[in-house]
């Protein structure tokens, strides 16, 4: 197996690289890193399509984590291309513009395209794996995988949809999102995104070996909880009286019933 996954692993690179390239130089051409964000669910759909096409078997369990992760960057990138939409760079890469000055197209292209292009293999060791090993059948881990994904990408989906629409209906300038499930997270999203990854972790359970690449959703939720997610959005709003009393009450990350707070 070892072998195997070493091989794929290296096509894989191989091929995140050229697309990371490639997204870097449009990033470039249209002096607006923000394209990144739209180009990171497309790139797990790249490597899923590609590693299942790789190993040619396509049984049933290897064509549904495939479908799940084509479901799951296909509806992320359409939701943030739709968010981007005729808007200048997100803050954080306009943030890291001015603050790199002459070294920003160098930074911007290890530390945000490399890094999240060397991310995406990572994050996605276990569909890799179930591609070029997977089990003929489904097993009992499976259908557990298969309903965690589902609850997260429910969770997910509807968190974003939520925000969208909360962000559009009218001048919501200063306010914070306190309804629907941001009543009980304040990154429900975040979370939703996480429990999609332990459920595809569940799911390659039953591949041989496959408990070993726990190190995927255990990497992505750390890095929405330490790095890249909550953190940013946390430092964003720290100045506002709305959001301060919101984090008084909610729950960071895993969804619970609201506490009273004191104003």
């Amino acid at each position: 197996m070892v072998p195997e996954l070493i091989q794929a692993l290296g096509h894989v690179g191989l091929l995140v690289l050229v697309y990371v390239n490639i997204v870097f130089v449009i990033a470039l051409m249209r002096a607006d890193n923000s394209i990144m964000d739209i180009a990171w669910g497309l790139g797990f759909i790249l490597i899923a399509l590609y590693t299942l096409f790789l190993n040619g078997e396509y049984n049933a369990l290897q064509v549904t984590v495939t479908a799940m992760v084509i479901i799951w960057g296909g509806r992320l990138s359409m939701h943030i291309y739709l968010r981007n939409r005729k808007k200048t760079e997100d803050f954080r890469y306009r943030n890291w513009r001015e603050n790199w000055g002459d070294t920003f197209v160098l930074r911007s292209y290890l530390q945000v395209f490399l890094l999240q292009g060397f991310l995406m293999i990572v994050f996605s060791v276990p569909v890799i794996l179930l591609n070029i090993r997977g089990t003929s059948g489904f097993s009992v881990s499976g259908g557990i995988g298969a309903a965690v994904w589902l609850f997260g990408f429910f969770w997910e989906a509807v968190a974003d949809y939520q925000l969208r629409r909360f962000k559009t209906t009218s001048d919501k300038s200063g306010k914070i999102m306190t309804d629907g499930l941001w009543k009980y997270s304040r990154h429900p999203n975040y979370f939703g995104e996480s429990v999609v990854w332990w459920g595809i972790w569940i799911v390659a359970l039953s591949a041989p070996w496959g408990w070993v690449t726990v190190v995927s959703p255990a990497l992505l939720t750390f890095f929405l909880l330490k790095v890249s997610g909550v953190p940013m959005l946390e430092k964003k709003y720290k100045d506002n009286p709305a959001y301060h009393k919101y984090r008084q009450r909610t729950n960071t990350f895993i969804p619970g019933p609201p506490q009273s707070s004191a104003d």
